[in-house]
């Protein structure tokens, strides 16, 4: 079953119509009083009883689902002429199945409130049906379409725009030229180590190089070429000529 109980519905009128149907039918082939042993039912009897319940069945759906117009004429049409119809079969059924269970043998309260489950399980599974559908459509009537009245409107004047005044730049001031200082060049290694050696002539090679930063064969190579400059006695220059 559905989540809207729609098969419940569905359910509740075909058990109610089904069963309503039938009764009928058995009541019309109940003998009247005073009938021979092998009486049989007219077949228009039969007919007969099978048209009370499928017409209360229809009166309630053409009562509910027709999308009926607004007015007054038609509420009346559709009240006025359906539900006379929906309650004469109504009441004839009523009676063929109250005919049937006095048949049957049931007692007077039975006899009275029977049908009205049958028929009235019937009729309130169609409301459920039609309450859990889908919503009826309506007519909308369309919109009316008139003349638009034209505004005449008057042009807006063009206005110019105002040229921009520019201000006057300030004046550029005179950019003085920074002078960066001279990098200041440092000694080579071999007057470092010159020098070292100068300042501790007994100091060894490891000492001056670690105190330098220096390669120790970098301050063996410049202090032997420090020594030789030294050692090495500068040669006299050659007498020079004066002509007589």
């Amino acid at each position: 079953m559905t989540k809207t109980g729609r098969g419940w519905a569905y359910a509740g009128a075909a058990l109610g119509g089904v069963v309503s149907v039938a009764a009928n039918v058995a009541h019309s082939f109940v003998p009247p009083a005073g009938s021979d042993a092998d009486w049989l039912p007219e077949f228009g009897a039969v007919v007969g009883a099978v048209f009370w319940p499928v017409a209360v069945f229809v009166a309630v759906e053409i009562l509910a689902r027709v999308a009926w117009p607004k007015g007054k004429r038609w509420a009346g049409l559709r009240f006025l002429g359906l539900l006379p119809v929906a309650a004469v079969a109504a009441l004839v059924s009523y009676r063929h199945l109250s005919g049937l269970l006095n048949f049957y043998g049931e007692d007077d309260l039975t006899v009275f409130l029977g049908p009205l489950a049958v028929d009235g399980l019937m009729v309130m599974a169609t409301g459920a049906l039609i309450a859990t559908g889908a919503r009826r459509t309506t007519t909308v009537p369309a919109p009316r379409v008139g003349r638009t009245p034209i505004v005449e409107v008057d042009p807006i004047p063009q206005i110019e725009p105002t040229p921009k005044v520019q201000a006057p730049a300030p004046p550029a001031e005179p950019v003085q030229a920074v002078r960066k200082p001279a990098p200041k060049r440092q000694p080579s290694a071999a007057a470092r180590v010159a020098s070292a050696v100068a300042r501790s002539p007994k100091a060894s090679d490891a000492t001056i190089a670690a105190r330098l930063g220096l390669s120790e064969a970098t301050v063996k190579r410049h202090r032997r070429q420090a020594v030789d400059s030294v050692s090495t006695p500068a040669e006299p220059s050659a007498p020079t000529l004066k002509a007589a």
